[in-house]
């Protein structure tokens, strides 16, 4: 170090006088600090559609809105409870962000086939499941309903059956598969739908409509709700539908929320254990308390009391059901 003669001074500096933190990313400096969204507004999730959310807010307003980077491995799905960050006037252009999702109370998921491991988030903070078949045209499929119930009562949702189309075919035979269940079942048809008694299950509650294409289930949305939702029409030839919905809609009715999702020709249980399967199925779980303590429940279980049951107080098509399923686990758990 030399002095100046007017009493200032001058360094002879090295690189070992001073110490530099690299900071690649920029001079700003880093905290362990995160932000807090408390006080955040928030907002119901009403429609998911490539990567953009539409959100109603607390306040009445529909935003759109995107998904912070930190929250999109888990997913946000309609009926979500999340929080907002950003513009949320509601005004053209402007863009919201999803900073929080609030902790579900119910969450519906799929498997697109069964044994795989990625489940498909549908819906969050429901309470029903209103599983919508056709008493004719196409079909009913007794053993999608199965699966259906299967994850309404895993994910722990109220299930509803409503048969469409009952001017066409008498369900009977059909809905005797469901006997001993504890399971509304509501019979409509063209010209006089008879929905006073569906309307009052509804009333105040979050609904998720499911069933696969052709059923009348968009149909049946617009007569409850007064929308406009596009609806497909059935090949005569082949009995299938088209599909009408592309993604998970949240419209409101009566206090509540009908959620109509799309159409789908198959649903896949993985991730669910055989015991939720047979809680699922109450009339054989009644029966199975009876079989001895490591019963298997299988077709060639000896001593299984389902067997003996068949044809009083279980039906055989049911208990056909019930082995399919669990027999397409990846792994058997009767936890």
């Amino acid at each position: 170090m030399s002095w100046l003669t007017d009493g200032d001074f001058t360094n002879d500096l090295d690189e070992d006088d001073v110490r530099i933190r690299p900071n690649p990313k920029g001079s700003r400096p880093r905290t362990k600090r995160r932000p807090n969204f408390d006080k955040a507004p928030r907002g119901m999730v009403l429609e998911v559609h490539l990567a953009r959310y539409r959100v109603l807010t607390d306040a009445g307003v529909e935003v759109t809105a995107t998904l912070a980077k930190e929250l999109r491995k888990d997913g946000c799905v309609t009926g979500d409870r999340v929080a907002l960050d950003g513009d949320v006037t509601g005004e053209k252009g402007t863009l919201a962000r999803i900073v929080a999702i609030d902790e579900r109370k119910t969450l519906l998921t799929r498997a697109a086939e069964d044994g795989e491991e990625q489940e498909q988030l549908i819906v969050a903070n429901a309470d029903q499941l209103v599983i919508v078949m056709a008493s004719r045209n196409p079909e009913p499929r007794p053993r999608l309903v199965d699966r259906y119930l299967v994850a309404a009562y895993n994910a722990g949702l109220k299930p509803i059956l409503v048969i469409t189309k009952c001017d066409q075919g008498d369900p009977q035979e059909f809905t005797a598969n469901f006997e001993g269940l504890d399971l509304e079942i509501i019979k409509t048809q063209k010209g006089r739908p008879e929905l006073t008694k569906l309307q009052e299950l509804l009333a105040g509650k979050t609904s998720v409509f499911v069933g696969h294409s052709g059923v009348g289930k968009s149909t049946l949305i617009n007569s409850l709700t007064g929308s406009e939702r596009s609806v497909g029409k059935v090949n005569e030839s082949t009995g299938k539908g088209k599909h009408t919905s592309s993604s998970a809609v949240a419209i409101e009715f009566n206090s509540g929320w009908i959620i109509d999702t799309p159409g789908v020709r198959s649903f896949g249980i993985s991730g669910i254990t055989a015991g939720n399967i047979l809680r699922s199925f109450g009339d054989l779980d009644e029966v199975a308390k009876r079989c001895p303590r490591d019963c298997a429940h299988s077709a060639d279980s000896p001593d299984c009391e389902l067997d003996a049951a068949v044809g009083e107080e279980v039906s055989e098509l049911r208990l056909d059901s019930f082995r399919r399923l669990v027999a397409s686990l990846s792994s058997v758990d009767w936890q």
